[in-house]
């Protein structure tokens, strides 16, 4: 199924998108993009569909051709204090705030949203699937965070976090058992496996 270019065709249309929501670390990356009305190219799919060398390249493309674009983040901490369904709202505030063009139309992946100012918009579940410009913010989000996440594997490098970007892997999850949790996990989850428990 190729994406479809827009909702809208006589609105300026901004897709959203957030990743990182399921980690157990670091913060939850938002994107926002509004891309010329018949943007295509055959590389851009949902970004949990690409390889990684083609998020990276799309990337650069969605940067030079887009109208605007905006990367808003969500802390670890924040998502303890408010919850991770309201920190990747904040976080696609953030990110729509970035945008130097104000949207008419906001496109969600998802089945929720916080309104953003008094834009309209629509959820749409797996949109990143679906509509270009979900596509192409899922690409952002997804690369932004995994490059974060990798510069944060430097400075704790126990964890894993080049390869499993903060996911609750096992290597992840036996880590945090053997040496504990860094300032960045969300202590708000679940961080151990209850089968490592059970295994004592």
């Amino acid at each position: 199924m190729p994406l479809k270019p827009c909702l809208n065709k006589s609105l300026t249309e901004a897709g959203c998108d957030e990743a990182g929501r399921g980690c157990l670390a670091g913060p939850v990356f938002a994107a926002a993009v509004i891309l010329p009305k018949y943007f295509s190219n055959p590389l851009l799919n949902d970004s949990k569909q690409m390889t990684e060398a083609d998020r990276y390249e799309m990337r650069n493309i969605i940067e030079k051709e887009a109208i605007a674009y905006g990367i808003g983040q969500a802390s670890s901490l924040e998502i303890d204090d408010i919850n991770i369904l309201n920190a990747s709202f904040l976080a696609m505030h953030r990110a729509l705030e970035q945008l130097k063009t104000i949207p008419e139309f906001i496109l969600v992946d998802g089945n929720r949203f916080k309104p953003f100012k008094s834009i309209p918009y629509k959820c749409i579940i797996k949109g990143d699937g679906k509509y270009a410009a979900i596509a192409a913010a899922s690409v952002l989000a997804k690369t932004y965070r995994d490059d974060f996440m990798t510069a944060l594997h430097q400075k704790y490098p126990g964890y894993g976090w080049d390869n499993n970007k903060g996911y609750g892997t096992k290597k992840h999850r036996e880590a945090i058992e053997k040496i504990g949790t860094a300032p960045c996990h969300r202590k708000s989850f679940q961080l151990i496996a209850w089968d490592l428990f059970h295994q004592h």
